[in-house]
């Protein structure tokens, strides 16, 4: 019996790690597995400043591991992951995102009614010590591993070297999002509502992604990004399975974009998670699958570029045109934000459909200024508050310039990047992939792109005018004073969307040292 098994075995040979290419993974993942046992076996007053040396642990060995292995090219864990220069600076940008969103998620709030205090210290583990965190607005404790885990699946998504992968870190990435999303205390039935729309339209999209999957293995026998890709350069038959499975992968990847018209969950996830959190979904999800959908273009479809990127050119132009137009429309700041961001998209598909290394270039410089400026964005958010919670309302914004006028400035900069204006690190980036456009002949779509920026120009300088050249109201809202971890992380975003849009040199350098994704 024992000869027979080995007979069986004997064909099966073990796989190999590479465990120093995956390490920043091991760093991330093992973290957010040690933050579930802290849940499960530390007492509830201990548990917060574990998981948050955790999480910043982690983060940073992370971001350093990635820099460590900053010359590496290889695939490796038998062709499940690519490593290469625009994964790792892909994986670099998440990390060092998601460091910055963390320090506002980490913020202590002041209570509803006005309050600032500490918990007791004799309140004992249970209802009263939770009563007293949710006074003092600080998320719940089971947020930081569920963090991890998606910033986990966020590192392995642009990484991955077959659809099989990829669709796991879609997995990993979106289950801890959707729970986050529904973590917002003040706003509960706002706030679970927004979740089980990302849910069940995440569900979908997942679906369609793994339909595409399948449709493409039955094209190419093999999941494999360079499989499919030769397979795509040896077979011109069965092309219908080709495009049908081209088109609902990117289907998959353009909803986790917020690219229209899979942008309908953007506008009520963003207003109902908590701010911070939105933060942090509105920079690292847009960096993670606009590097997923780079890939799956770039490496395996790359062969029928003339048949996706028509498609693109129309979803780029829905994108810009359909968030600037509804984002004048709003009255709430979270949304109005929410829509921005469906029109930032389409503006970095400008660089995606350049398909070129310019047009990769122009999409990670775009990817970078636009994550740092909208997790600064969405921390000043978090900072204007009223004795109902977050001040989110446009007209509640009216005077805040006479109220706070760094505070006001701030949020005026950020703006002005969005807006693409020059000395920002906005200006860069469309800049970037606008020039890689025009280069690739997509002359029409640039010049779309132009008036979609005038037109998303004017709703960022209505609220900068609001914010400046209004009255505040009496009883408006205030300004809180942060605490040391939001305005380092106000200030990180800051000096990054002036140094990008004065100094990109050193940007532009990095970028092009990367180079393009290993086959």
């Amino acid at each position: 019996m024992s000869a027979l098994l080995a007979a069986d075995l004997a064909p099966f040979p073990v796989p190999s790690i590479e465990y120093s290419a995956i390490s920043p993974l091991i760093a991330i993942f093992g973290a957010a597995v040690l933050g579930v046992l802290v849940e499960a076996l530390l007492p509830r007053t201990a548990r917060r400043p574990v998981q948050l040396v955790l999480t910043f642990g982690a983060l940073a060995v992370a971001f350093g591991l990635v820099i460590w292995q900053r010359d590496t090219r290889a695939t490796v864990l038998e062709g499940a992951v690519t490593i290469d220069g625009p994964t790792l600076f892909l994986q670099g940008t998440i990390i060092a995102l998601a460091f910055v969103a963390a320090l506002v998620m980490a913020e202590r709030r002041v209570d509803v009614a006005g309050d600032d205090f500490a918990p007791r210290a004799s309140a004992l583990p249970g209802s009263d010590y939770e009563r007293d965190l949710t006074r003092l607005g600080w998320l719940q404790t089971e947020v930081w591993p569920l963090l991890l885990f998606s910033i986990g699946g966020m590192v392995l998504f642009p990484a991955s070297g077959d659809l099989l992968t990829m669709f796991i870190a879609l997995e990993v990435l979106s289950l801890p999002l959707y729970l986050l999303t529904g973590m917002a205390r003040r706003r509960r039935l706002l706030s679970q509502e927004a979740s089980l729309k990302y849910f069940v339209l995440g569900a979908f999209s997942s679906a369609l992604f793994l339909y595409g999957v399948a449709l493409l293995y039955g094209f190419a026998g093999t999941v494999s990004l360079s499989g499919i890709a030769e397979a795509l350069t040896d077979d011109a038959q069965q092309y219908g399975l080709v495009l049908g499975g081209t088109a609902l992968v990117a289907i998959g990847l353009l909803f986790k974009i917020g690219a229209s018209p899979f942008h309908q969950w953007t506008p009520d996830v963003y207003q109902g998670a908590p701010t911070s959190v939105t933060g942090f979904m509105a920079a690292c999800t847009k960096v993670a699958a606009f590097g997923a959908l780079l890939k799956v273009l770039f490496v395996a479809l790359g062969g029928v570029r003339w048949d996706w990127a028509p498609m693109l050119w129309v979803i780029a132009v829905l994108t810009m045109v359909v968030g600037s137009i509804v984002a004048i429309t709003q009255t709430d700041m979270k949304r109005m934000l929410a829509y921005s961001a469906v029109a930032q998209a389409g503006f970095v598909l400008v660089g995606v459909v350049a398909a070129s290394p310019d047009g990769m270039a122009g999409t990670l410089v775009y990817l970078v200024a636009y994550g740092f400026a909208s997790v600064g964005a969405f921390a000043v958010v978090t900072l204007v508050r009223d004795a109902t919670g977050e001040a989110t309302h446009l007209s509640q914004w009216a005077g805040l310039g006479k109220r706070s006028p760094l505070v006001a400035g701030v949020f005026a900069l950020f703006l002005l990047a969005f807006a693409g204006i020059p000395l920002t690190s906005g200006f860069i980036g469309k800049f970037a992939v606008f020039t890689a456009g025009v280069a690739s002949g997509a002359v029409a779509l640039v010049v779309i792109a132009v008036v979609a920026s005038a037109i998303a120009a004017f709703f960022y300088i209505r609220v900068i005018l609001l914010m400046f050249f209004h009255d505040p109201a009496p009883d408006g809202p205030a300004v809180v004073v942060p605490s040391s971890m939001t305005t380092i992380a106000i200030a990180v975003t800051v000096a990054v969307t002036i140094v990008v849009g004065v100094i990109p040199q050193p940007l532009l350098a990095l970028i092009s040292d990367a180079g393009v994704f290993v086959r």
